[in-house]
């Protein structure tokens, strides 16, 4: 038995800027943090000749080529060149699917993971991220970006830049253990009870930015530099900035696409900056999924988003990225 997991991520500055229709021609750069939520890849040989898989659905087939899962699919024939296998493929996740942290990146880097060591192909972290964006983005021509399966292998604090030529610089950011701590009492997450297709809300930006649309891509340029001042407040341990500064990176966000967000949703995110939040947004493409907010005041904004109904989603930061549980 193999048991692998891959942490969910907040992202905390310059998203967007990771799709490569923008990064191709103008270079990327964000800030993204794991989270000690996952997913759980465990993989098992059966005792009958077929692949047994169990995920939000469960299928049985014979052939590679006729499962329905695509990551899955293009993940076990990237490792196994005949089209049949004899394996079982369980996942478990600690939040669900469509939710804006990361996903679709934490179950490919756990299943690159865990299948690596099946078939005895031991990958490094920054060689199970690139094959996860080859995969998504590549294979199943998704218009994603890269920091979910790049955030999800590496772990920690992270600072990424996305170059033209495809590759991706990685650098932890460099903050002190109380702006840690601060963090992870004052960023508080709410969930807002929708899910969505990160694919549909990104479709829109990623056709704009490929027709350069001046509109989407001066957005985006804004963006990145949101990212760069992220960093710069993080790193000096300025929260109250950053706080605000998050706040002025959601309201250029709603800008990019009509589905970012919704009535209930900016209805939300006035009741939690009237009630003791600096700033937040939607975390991921937007759309639905979590609420992060900045506050100095949790107890209040805790009381406020309750009243709605809004379930708070507590966690601490992951360092280890990717790793194996059991093998």
């Amino acid at each position: 038995m193999i048991v692998s997991r891959s942490p969910f991520r907040i992202s905390l500055g310059g998203g967007g800027t990771d799709l490569p229709s923008y990064y191709r021609e103008h270079e990327g750069f964000l800030i993204a943090a794991a989270i000690d939520k996952y997913v759980y890849l465990n993989i098992t040989t059966p005792f009958e000749e077929s692949i047994n898989l169990k995920y939000s659905s469960i299928e049985k087939v014979s052939k590679i080529s006729d499962i329905k899962h695509p990551i899955i699919k293009e993940t076990l024939k990237f490792f196994n060149t005949n089209d049949s296998s004899k394996i079982e493929i369980t996942s478990i996740s600690d939040i669900p699917g469509g939710t804006g942290l990361g996903s679709s990146g934490s179950f490919t880097t756990a299943l690159i993971n865990a299948l690596s060591h099946y078939y005895k192909k031991p990958l490094s972290k920054n060689e199970i991220a690139n094959l996860a964006c080859d995969i998504e983005i590549n294979k199943l021509n998704e218009p994603i970006g890269k920091q979910d399966q790049y955030i999800a292998a590496f772990g920690g604090f992270s600072c990424f830049t996305f170059h033209r030529d495809d590759t991706v610089s990685i650098e932890p950011l460099k903050i002190s253990e109380d702006v840690l701590y601060d963090l992870e009492d004052n960023l508080l997450l709410f969930f807002t009870g929708f899910s969505r297709s990160a694919s549909s809300i990104l479709k829109d930006q990623n056709s704009k930015t490929k027709e350069s649309d001046n509109t989407m891509i001066d957005n985006l340029h804004y963006v990145k530099e949101m990212g760069y001042k992220s960093k710069k407040f993080l790193e000096e341990g300025d929260l109250l900035s950053f706080g605000s500064l998050m706040h002025e990176h959601w309201e250029h966000k709603k800008r990019r696409s009509g589905g970012m967000s919704n009535e209930k949703i900016n209805e939300w995110y006035t009741l939690g900056i009237n009630n003791g939040a600096i700033g937040g947004k939607l975390v991921g493409a937007g759309g639905g999924g979590f609420l992060l907010f900045y506050t100095m005041n949790k107890n209040k904004l805790r009381q406020a988003m309750k009243s709605v109904g809004l379930q708070e989603v507590r966690f601490k930061y992951d360092f280890e990225g990717t790793k194996l549980l059991f093998i």
